[in-house]
């Protein structure tokens, strides 16, 4: 991405932002350091597999804007969040771009994803990041991890059931679980009742949002949680896998 690219990110984003309704909520910067993130996502999609879009335009709608609707379902202000299994990042420091005062953990498996995080911080002066290499089943039972988060995030591709069963336990009572899910996720939230109530969590809400600028319509499944997971979850993944709740 060039100059010209950036700018033109910026002001999709920023776009978008307004359509959200967010612009006079965030810094004026911010939709410039969020296409700056989309340059640095695609410069290293090069060497390693981050993104299947290559689009910088559609890393600003489909990523940038994606990550930022979740401004209209949750407060973040001074709030701590960690993201399991974040990837490239998303929603996690997309989301700490737009709110600098949140406290954000970004959890994930490969290291070199999370080493590429702490450089991208850098890049982008975004101050106060923590990372965890960790697989998510186990860090849910570290203490230090455990119930100590106000919110936590997952933009994974997995079952609901599975991703309650690797969230919740992150959350304290309180707290709140943002599934970024399809809007065809209907069944799926149905089938995970119970995954809810045996975890400690129940459905808040299904917020259901269009990306400004886009045909796509995404949703976040809003869990609280109400009481303190059981300690035996969260239980092996081969289990999880095996026998979901």
């Amino acid at each position: 991405m060039d100059n010209h690219d950036i700018q033109a990110a910026a002001g999709v984003i920023s776009r978008g932002l307004e359509a959200y309704g967010l612009k006079d909520r965030i810094d004026p910067q911010a939709a410039r350091g969020l296409a700056r993130y989309c340059q640095a996502l695609l410069d290293k999609n090069r060497e390693m597999n981050l993104t299947a879009i290559t689009d910088p335009l559609d890393a600003a709608n489909l990523h940038m804007l994606d990550c930022a609707a979740l401004l209209n379902c949750a407060q973040l202000s001074e709030k701590t969040l960690i993201d399991v299994g974040t990837g490239a990042g998303f929603p996690g420091m997309a989301l700490k771009i737009l709110v600098p005062s949140l406290e954000l953990t970004l959890l994930d498996s490969l290291n070199k994803r999370l080493d590429w995080l702490v450089q991208l911080g850098g890049q982008l002066d975004v101050q106060g990041v923590r990372t965890v290499h960790a697989r998510a089943e186990e860090a849910g039972r570290d203490p230090a991890l455990r119930e100590q988060f106000d919110f936590a995030t997952a933009r994974a591709v997995a079952g609901l059931p599975l991703l309650c069963e690797l969230c919740l336990p992150f959350v304290k009572v309180g707290g709140r679980f943002l599934a970024m899910k399809s809007t065809g996720s209907d069944q799926e939230v149905e089938a995970a009742q119970s995954a809810f109530q045996i975890l400690g969590g129940r459905l808040d809400q299904c917020f259901d949002y269009s990306i400004p600028g886009t045909d796509v319509v995404h949703r976040v499944v809003v869990v609280e949680k109400i009481s303190s997971t059981p300690p035996k979850f969260p239980r092996r993944w081969a289990k999880m896998q095996k026998a979901p709740l």
